[in-house]
């Protein structure tokens, strides 16, 4: 999450800046990501050795997620592809249902994992 915040310039910090102010709601989605994103990545840890699914829906959902919350006119790709005016007419007004898909694919990939996951064996006290 603070790596996401920093990189963003949702905290400010001399390494990147914001053009746009941080919307309202771009806080709440950070804290969400952050909290499925790590529930998601403690669905990997397991045993060495046993086999784990590999689900790339997580990723995706937490990349769309970090589009969602950032500056529009400070995304190199969105400004190619766009320009200024096109960042803050188009990619703006989308970046709410970018917030919604990548929660809602992180919710499921973490649904997903713990439906997989199989119980593992507390060991007993000797």
């Amino acid at each position: 999450m603070l790596l996401a915040a920093l990189s963003t310039a949702m905290i400010p910090n001399p390494a990147f800046g914001r053009a746009v102010p941080t919307t309202v709601w771009a806080w709440p989605v950070l804290i969400v990501t952050a909290v499925l994103g790590g529930l998601v990545g403690a669905t990997y840890v397991r045993a060495p050795g046993d086999p784990a699914p590999v689900t790339k829906v997580g990723v995706v959902g937490g990349l769309l997620s970090y589009f969602a919350v950032g500056c529009p006119v400070c995304n190199k790709l969105v400004l190619l592809a766009l320009g200024y005016s096109g960042a803050l007419q188009w990619f703006a007004p989308a970046q709410p249902f970018l917030a919604a898909a990548g929660l809602a694919l992180l919710a499921y990939a973490l649904v997903r994992r713990l439906r997989a996951a199989q119980a593992c064996p507390i060991p007993g006290r000797s």
